[in-house]
């Protein structure tokens, strides 16, 4: 067997190994489904399967609402733009079911990405915001994250999550902390400042005409020195003293 051929096996094997652990450990989340399209319901529902205990499905706002109501599920998926109630699609789902399931975290999966449909759900108190080009793992990855309370976002939409965080912010939100910022090299900051816009790594790397591998050691590197875990967290560090 050829070393092209011997690798291709690994990364398969390591796929299924990362997959396997996934559905191992996934299946005592309670998933929704809130989407007016019943095909995209359906593809949905058979990728996620393997994976969580999908206990139940709506294509309008009432329906949905009873539906959070009566099963009570760890995370919905919610597209922003459903039919029904007082025309507030999936703002109005979050806003009136949230009093009747407390426990539940709502990640919104939508073809939108629209500043003004991201920052009216992230408002109304969902927990991230993922478009529906988002790959089957990355999804599987992120109802993992918000049931575990992390918030997460398709990369590109971060900048308005940070807009919207800071347009619904307390007066007199805390300011920059020099002592904290202070912790990173003026490259970190820069690094730090593009990652919690929503830049990939590839994006940041030409911005700064640097390698994605020195990339990948700033933000290693911002990370241990604010205390933090992912760039989840990097994003609401920086909204939350208006950084970006």
């Amino acid at each position: 067997m050829g070393q092209a051929q011997s690798d291709s096996t690994a990364h398969i094997r390591q796929q299924e190994e990362s997959r396997s652990g996934l559905e191992a450990s996934s299946t005592s989340i309670r998933v929704g489904i809130v989407d007016d399209h019943e095909m995209f319901r359906a593809g949905v529902i058979a990728t996620l399967q393997p994976f969580f205990d999908i206990i139940g499905q709506a294509a309008d706002v009432d329906a949905s609402i009873e539906m959070i109501r009566l099963a009570q599920p760890d995370v919905v998926l919610l597209d922003v733009h459903v039919p029904g109630g007082q025309g507030g699609g999936g703002t109005e789902i979050l806003t009136r079911s949230q009093p009747l399931a407390p426990n539940t975290s709502f990640l919104a999966l939508s073809v939108s990405d629209s500043p003004q449909d991201v920052g009216s759900v992230i408002r109304a108190g969902a927990r991230g915001y993922v478009t529906k080009t988002i790959s089957a793992d990355d999804l599987i990855s992120s109802i993992h994250q918000v049931y575990e309370g992390y918030a997460v976002f398709s990369p590109k939409l971060a900048g308005f999550v940070l807009s919207a965080f800071q347009a619904n912010g307390p007066t007199g939100s805390a300011p920059i902390h020099d002592d904290e910022l202070n912790r990173l090299s003026g490259r970190e900051q820069e690094v730090m400042r593009l990652i919690a816009r929503g830049y990939t790594y590839r994006e940041v790397a030409a911005e700064l005409f640097i390698s994605i591998k020195t990339v990948e050691t700033h933000v290693s590197s911002v990370l241990r020195k604010l205390q933090l875990s992912n760039r989840s967290e990097l994003t609401r560090w920086a909204a939350d003293r208006r950084i970006v």
